[in-house]
């Protein structure tokens, strides 16, 4: 790269490195990328379904004797922690990069949730150790949505990232098919005592095995050049593109009209976010704020209160709940992996759409039969198989969508504001939910809950149908153009006149 005076004044460079990344076929580098990345959801899936298994074993006397309240506070700050981890760490991931954040991230969630195993009591001080552990644990989690959404959408080609980021969202039922196939295992072969505690160790084990992966992974290319960090930038998109020819893959020519000037724009904040969200994106802010919020509330009123509608509707024993928890998480995972890729081939709008007023619409239906009583413990689970195959795949498209649809400069913050709000709206779904099972004796009142579950979803899909933006296969840079942006080749303002060219 060659400056000129004009561009020592200006800091401006041209770049292809966008229209590099995108144009590269799939290779193993993506593949590993997906793999150490991905494992977040998976993680949360399994964190949140070790922590409601083992909830009841820490209210026995050979535990931590622990009230209900108490134990059903866990969860609560454990949200909480991924409400504040999401903010904080999201802010810090537009603003040290998106590797910092993934490897820092990960670590609180294992430093977290591996000290939970470590409670040895319920006297004052055991109880804050405990709650403060969730709670960091939480944090890093959240955290991890903030971080590996973004590096995700920059590093994965135009033409695969809405299949590849609804897929690696959905993983989130692959981590609670392990925790609750894990804890059935510790809880009923393993003491007691010692069984909780292995049960939460079971995502940091994982975790470091993730963490020695993600050491080798580069920084996002995108996200350098757009801060200045040019011939890192470099470096990491030529060793990108070194492994895929390693990998025996040809690389396309990089179409040269896509080049853009970029200047690093400073002081980008929360204040900056509000301004891109209400001002140059208001359209879009109400997109992503009704598909988080909708797919949130019915997945917190669905699936916090599973168990409870198979216990006192239809007498499931207690011992017999994982067995239906595990089909329906096959379901809730079957949806994103199969139908994932319809995302990026017919297209978002029809896709997202149609997954929320579908799902919507089999809800209301279920809620008919349930009330009508033509259900039992196996219909009812076949029914929320067949709902959530298609929910499953619509929230995660609710995912995909607030992390592709703002600029680069304040992508992880948009993902943390969205993922805040919707955790804040669906924390009210369990305790909705649970008044309306009540003791079992009245469908009533879970019909209508039902309903209103229902509802959400269908508005959110006809906001979708009439918001959502057209991005399947194409750049982020054209379906939002980074802060950083000064021009484009072609239509150049005058301060990226003459700009060195940093490929």
């Amino acid at each position: 790269m060659v400056a000129t005076p004009n561009t020592a004044a200006t800091g401006v460079v041209r770049t292809l490195i966008p229209a590099r990344i995108d144009r590269l076929p799939w290779s193993k580098f993506h593949t590993r990328m997906v793999i150490a990345l991905g494992v977040a959801w998976i993680l949360d899936g399994l964190e949140i379904t070790v922590a409601s298994a083992v909830a009841e074993t820490l209210t026995k006397p050979e535990t931590l004797n622990m009230s209900s309240t108490a134990v059903g506070l866990m969860a609560t700050v454990y949200l909480a922690g991924e409400v504040v981890g999401a903010l904080v760490f999201g802010s810090l991931s537009d603003r040290l990069g998106r590797r910092n954040l993934f490897m820092i991230t990960l670590g609180v969630y294992l430093f977290g949730s591996g000290l939970t195993a470590l409670t040895l009591g319920n006297d004052g001080f055991w109880v804050f150790f405990l709650y403060m552990t969730r709670f960091i644990a939480g944090m890093g989690i959240g955290g991890e949505y903030a971080a590996i959404n973004s590096a995700i959408d920059e590093l994965i080609p135009a033409q695969y990232r809405g299949r590849v980021d609804i897929a690696v969202n959905g993983t989130y039922w692959a981590g609670a098919i392990i925790g609750t196939l894990g804890t059935f295992i510790l809880l009923n072969v393993v003491d007691l005592s010692l069984g909780w505690r292995l049960g939460f160790l079971l995502g940091p084990v994982l975790g470091v095995v993730i963490l020695l992966v993600r050491r080798n992974l580069p920084e996002s290319p995108r996200w350098q050049v757009m801060n200045g960090r040019n011939e890192e930038a470099e470096k990491s998109i030529s060793m990108i593109e070194q492994e895929v020819r390693d990998s025996g893959q040809e690389l396309p020519p990089v179409d040269e009209s896509k080049a853009m000037d970029v200047k690093p724009a400073e002081k980008i904040g929360y204040v900056t976010l509000t301004r891109v969200l209400f001002r140059d994106y208001p359209r879009r802010a109400v997109l992503g704020a009704s598909l988080m919020i909708s797919q949130s509330f019915l997945y917190n009123a669905i699936f916090f209160t599973y168990t409870l509608v198979l216990g006192k509707f239809y007498g499931v024993p207690a011992e017999m709940t994982p067995i239906y928890l595990i089909a329906f998480a096959v379901g809730n995972l079957a949806g994103p992996l199969t139908i994932g890729r319809l995302f990026d081939t017919i297209g978002r709008r029809t896709m997202i759409s149609g997954t929320y007023i579908l799902s919507g619409g089999l809800l209301a239906v279920s809620a008919f039969l349930f009330y009508a009583g033509a259900l039992n413990a196996v219909t009812q689970t076949i029914c929320w198989c067949v709902i959530f195959f298609f929910a499953s795949a619509g929230a995660s498209s609710a995912y995909l969508t607030v992390s592709e649809i703002f600029p680069l400069e304040v992508r992880a913050k948009a993902i943390a504001v969205f993922f805040a709000i919707a955790q804040c709206f669906g924390a009210l779904g369990p305790v909705i939910y649970g008044a309306l099972i009540g003791d079992g004796s009245r469908p009533f009142p879970l019909f209508i809950g039902y309903l209103l579950g229902a509802t959400f979803m269908i508005a959110g899909g006809a906001v979708a149908r009439f918001c959502a933006v057209d991005a399947e296969r194409r750049s982020l840079e054209d379906i939002a153009e980074p802060l950083s942006v000064t021009g484009r080749k072609g239509r150049t303002r005058a301060e990226g006149a003459g700009a060195p060219f940093t490929t």
